[in-house]
């Protein structure tokens, strides 16, 4: 949008910043669900800290000849954060994905998927709590429709399924790391102005490896030798490169121009990702119910996103 300053000269007001926030947290959701389908084929071949220590190696690595010279500049600033990088590089890059791995190997993906859901929920609930956003009516009813078609879409319509779930350890940790991440973002949003995006990310993922060295170590001592195909290599350079590179910085910077709340809805939509690339590489079929699910959750991250 332009308006006349009154001085012969155009203002441009940045109108595009919504519509960048919502691509750049699309692209965040869809690089993760390929994420989730790594971690899924190779569950069995790398143990969860292997996994996520190469994963966050591989990121931190080719971030370096772009990120290093920026985190020289703001080193002071970093110095006067150190705790804020410190507790946001656990959260959201040691402990989220690692709880994520440790959950696929115990439960099942229909209960992977319910709990999943919580992470959105939860950002709008903290968030209306400790920043007082509001959740209108709009908003609310959004989130029942949101539900209602990841329900479908993770039951295939037969609602009976849900009487049969029993709780299993990968439940405890899916439904920690939502809360884990729901916390994460929400911290993102309150970044010290004075330390860049890519400065923080590249700070965050030093962080991450670091903590992940640490247990990488023991976890190694006490498995067998990891042995990597060219499959499992070509992998994790996706989720290093992909899954945690782009969609971090992506995410991140969604939340810079829209809020956690409204990322935190976009995220809804990662079933429908997940069922695409399923359909793509694994041959999965996708039908009615999965169709009509997908509506569902479109629609209702346009209206529970909506400001009003």
């Amino acid at each position: 949008m332009v308006k006349d300053s009154g001085k012969g000269t155009v203002v441009t007001i940045p109108a595009q910043q919504p519509v960048r926030g919502y691509f750049f947290a699309i692209l965040a959701t869809a690089l993760w669900s390929g994420n989730l389908l790594v971690a899924r084929t190779f569950k069995a071949s790398i143990p969860p800290v292997s996994l996520g220590f190469m994963r966050w190696m591989v990121a931190f690595l080719v971030f370096t000849p772009f990120a290093l010279k920026g985190a020289m500049r703001e080193w002071q600033a970093l110095k006067r954060h150190w705790a804020y990088v410190v507790i946001t590089g656990f959260l959201g890059v040691s402990l989220f994905n690692t709880l994520v791995y440790y959950a696929g190997r115990t439960t099942i993906a229909l209960k992977m998927s319910l709990i999943s859901i919580t992470f959105p929920v939860m950002i709008i609930v903290i968030s209306r709590f400790l920043f007082g956003e509001k959740i209108s009516l709009r908003r609310a009813l959004g989130m029942v429709v949101v539900v209602s078609g990841l329900v479908l879409l993770t039951t295939g319509g037969r609602f009976s399924n849900l009487a049969d779930l029993a709780f299993a350890p990968g439940d405890l940790f899916m439904l920690v790391a939502a809360t884990v991440f729901a916390i994460y973002s929400i911290l993102v949003r309150n970044r010290p102005k004075e330390i860049s995006v890519q400065t923080f990310q590249y700070a965050t993922f030093g962080v991450g490896v670091v903590f992940l060295g640490l247990a990488f170590v023991p976890e190694r001592a006490l498995s067998p030798t990891l042995v990597l195909g060219p499959g499992a290599i070509a992998a994790i350079v996706y989720v290093g490169i992909f899954s945690s590179l782009v969609a971090f910085v992506s995410w991140n910077k969604a939340i810079e121009l829209i809020g956690a709340s409204r990322a935190g809805i976009v995220y809804y939509s990662q079933p429908v990702f997940a069922g695409v690339l399923a359909y793509l590489f694994l041959g999965e079929a996708v039908g009615l119910t999965q169709a009509v699910a997908a509506c569902l959750i479109l629609v209702g991250i346009v209206a529970a996103s909506s400001s009003s």
